[in-house]
């Protein structure tokens, strides 16, 4: 194992480097653009009204000082672990066990959102089953289903996501292709909202952009990650940024007061195409939800493992299922946890949370960047101009959206903090050998 002070060398020779160039840029457009598209336009328009695209630049701007930062950051490993493995360098153990606590947390809240997006869609074609009792069993019906496909194992869960990842693509392309032309000035004018609440805005935004750092997770496992990461960031981010604002224009240039619906993709491809549009932008979005559901029960718990093996969480979390070799307890503590807070929590607010989360650990990684400088020297993969002014500017972007915070969401965010320093504090008593 590296010292947690210093950039990691190549120590990954189990692996074998297959992630190129596109590879990596299509893994950050697949992480960002997931099922959080299919409700975040009725979001901001609510929020903010006509100037919704606006909104999304606005908040596209704020996540492209991130991601600079993280391009080169990133460049200096060439291992797995993403933000817990830059954390642990900057910073030491304490504070990449916490950046790993709360990415584990930021999908739970993801997932949990997810959920009640798959309903909110289903209601579309199934109302009886989008509220009351039947919520709850589509939910737990849904979850029990990605568990159980996980458990069994990576081949069949990888299937699923390669299946449905495509699914989500027909819509948008739809929409943006048949959308634009139609995009009418008076139904925009409809889209009125007394008192914009841009922060919120911005925030939810986060949420949509957020992703882009899982594709780094498996450094280990690309060509040439010095030189890759800050392409595949920069080109994803650009093509990204440019397919929120387009069906962020297409919603609200089609459909009538669209802060007011629930399920926005459907109501725009049904003003297009009729009812066949309402179906086809429901059925893609359940899709949608499942893939991206099964991609985050079959990859985050591969971190619980990780930690639990090096004692920082409960040793049962580490545990092997004999038969299908995959971690059996974590995927089953992941889908409980995230299938509660979905039961719990709304789509917004569960991805307002996952947002704020977030932002710890963007913030972090960008501090991360003068940090190793100092440290270490310039970096020797990508270097960014200025970086240590762009990654202030980046902290403060960071600081200015938790500012705005309500005293609850803080507290709730500091408690979430502190609920994993017993685990951190059980696992330095334990002296474990790998730490």
């Amino acid at each position: 194992m590296t010292d947690a002070t210093t950039p990691c060398p190549d120590t990954s020779p189990g692996f074998v480097r297959a992630i190129g160039r596109w590879d990596l840029t299509a893994a950050v457009i697949n992480g960002v653009i997931g099922s959080g598209i299919f409700g975040l336009p009725a979001v901001l328009a609510a929020l903010t009204g006509v100037l919704s695209p606006l909104a999304a630049l606005a908040a596209g701007g704020g996540i492209l000082l991130i991601v600079l930062c993280f391009a080169e950051v990133g460049s200096r490993f060439r291992e797995h672990g993403g933000v817990y493995l830059y954390a642990r360098a900057a910073y030491g153990p304490l504070v990449g066990f916490e950046v790993g606590w709360l990415l584990i947390w930021t999908r739970l809240l993801s997932a949990a959102a997810n959920l009640n997006l798959f309903v909110l869609y289903l209601g579309e074609l199934w109302p009886e089953l989008a509220i009351g009792a039947p919520r709850a069993i589509v939910m737990t019906a849904l979850v029990a289903t990605i568990a159980v496909t996980n458990v069994v194992g990576v081949r069949s869960a990888t299937w699923s996501i390669d299946a449905f990842t495509i699914a989500k693509l027909v819509p948008l392309a739809l929409l943006i292709v048949l959308g634009l032309p139609q995009v009418d000035g008076e139904v925009i004018a409809t889209q009125t909202v007394a008192d914009p609440d841009w922060t919120q805005a911005v925030l939810v935004m986060m949420f949509a952009f957020g992703g882009f750092e899982s594709a780094l997770l498996p450094a280990g496992e690309m060509r040439d990650p010095k030189r890759d990461i800050g392409f595949a960031l920069l080109v994803g981010l650009a093509v990204i940024a440019t397919v929120y604002l387009l069906v962020q224009l297409v919603v609200i240039g089609t459909v009538a007061h669209a802060g007011e619906t629930k399920a926005p993709l459907a109501q725009a491809l049904g003003v297009l195409l009729g009812p066949p549009g309402v179906v086809l932008a429901s059925v893609a979005a359940m899709i949608s939800v499942y893939g991206w559901t099964t991609g985050a029960t079959l990859a985050q718990p591969r971190v619980i493992h990780v930690m639990a093996e090096r004692g920082e969480l409960p040793s049962p979390l580490a545990r092997v299922h004999p038969r299908f070799r995959t971690p059996h307890w974590a995927i089953v503590v992941f889908a409980v946890i995230a299938l509660g807070l979905a039961l719990a929590g709304s789509f917004a607010a569960n991805a307002t949370f996952s947002a704020i989360v977030r932002l710890v650990y963007y913030a972090l990684t960008c501090a991360a960047l003068i940090v190793l400088r100092r440290r270490a020297g310039e970096a020797p993969g990508f270097h960014l101009p200025a970086g240590p002014f762009i990654a202030l500017l980046a902290m403060g972007f960071c600081a200015w959206l938790l500012s705005t915070r309500s005293f609850e969401q803080l507290w709730i965010l500091l408690a979430l903090t502190a609920a994993g320093l017993p685990f951190y504090l059980l696992s330095r008593r334990s002296a474990h050998p790998q730490r």
